[in-house]
């Protein structure tokens, strides 16, 4: 069945395609052209297929088995089961800054990733809170357009070092009529990463408010989630997460990474929002529980 969400994944992978092709040929002229849409193809392939095992990388989590973590595969199966989900695979990311994504293609090949440091912080209310925020993304069916612009971005980065390698080591000459020359290298550099940025935060700020009510519905614990974004937060703010910066929007919050070009931009909504909207949700439990049991 073709969704909105297949529409939207078909569109990227164009758009993306295309830029590519465009970066390609600023930096390299016809043969960059030609360099960016093989690589485009090839990523079109790879970020379908192996979305998961991208998103594994970049972001440094090893899927562990449930004799690793048993208590955290428990948890995620009693979630997923609530969620109507089949049980993802589960990841760990060894570092201190409490932190958590899911990936995938499809909810039959989902995986939840969490740091140690966010099993460390968070009591277990406030952790399924967060499990069950990353189902939503699963049962949103929006964990593979984000594996695929945490890919392309990766990419589209990639060309603009590549830009920046060629201008170091000599490049071409401004008057070479096959592409932009310097100028258009040096353009690279500095947009491109713009350019990955501005795809994740098209996709990634009206995501994480669908996540949270989701996941708020199917933890049935919103306050939770509130009280985990608060924390998770703070930490994040002090404690650095290496990972890629083409793949800090697929976290439930914005890790610090470092400054780049790309922290210039946001690819989160607002954790204040996020929390306000939360508790809403739970006034709104509360209001609706008080009065049915009036009714009663």
């Amino acid at each position: 069945m073709f969704s909105f969400n297949t529409l939207k994944t078909t569109l990227l992978l164009g758009l993306l395609t295309g830029l590519l092709v465009i970066a390609g040929g600023v930096i390299g002229g016809n043969s960059g052209m030609l360099l960016g849409f093989v690589i485009a193809v090839a990523l079109n392939f790879g970020s379908y297929w192996f979305s998961d095992k991208i998103a594994l990388k970049m972001a440094g989590a090893r899927e562990v088995s449930y004799a690793e973590a048993p208590e955290l595969h428990d948890m995620v199966a009693r979630l997923a089961q609530a969620s109507g989900l089949p049980k993802p695979r589960v990841a760990i990311i060894d570092a201190d800054a409490p932190n958590a994504f899911a990936t995938g293609r499809n909810p039959n090949n989902g995986l939840v990733a969490v740091t140690t440091g966010i099993v460390k912080i968070l009591d277990r209310r406030e952790l399924a809170a967060v499990i069950s925020h990353e189902l939503g993304h699963i049962r949103n069916r929006d964990i593979l357009i984000s594996a695929i612009a945490a890919t392309f971005a990766g990419a589209i980065t990639m060309l603009a070092h590549i830009g920046q390698f060629a201008m170091i080591f000599g490049g071409r000459s401004d008057d070479d009529d096959d592409g932009g020359g310097i100028f258009g290298a040096l353009l690279m550099i500095i947009l491109a990463p713009i350019a990955a940025t501005i795809i994740q935060l098209a996709i990634s700020r009206s995501r994480e408010f669908g996540a949270d009510r989701t996941g708020a519905e199917v933890g049935g614990d919103p306050e939770a989630l509130a009280s985990a974004l608060e924390k998770l937060d703070a930490y994040s703010r002090q404690i650095p997460l290496p990972v890629n910066p083409a793949a800090s929007h697929m976290f439930i919050v914005k890790p610090l990474t470092g400054f780049s070009m790309q922290s210039l931009f946001s690819s989160h909504p607002p954790t204040e929002q996020r929390v306000a909207r939360l508790r809403q949700i739970a006034r709104e439990r509360s209001i609706g529980s008080g009065a049915r049991s009036i009714q009663a």
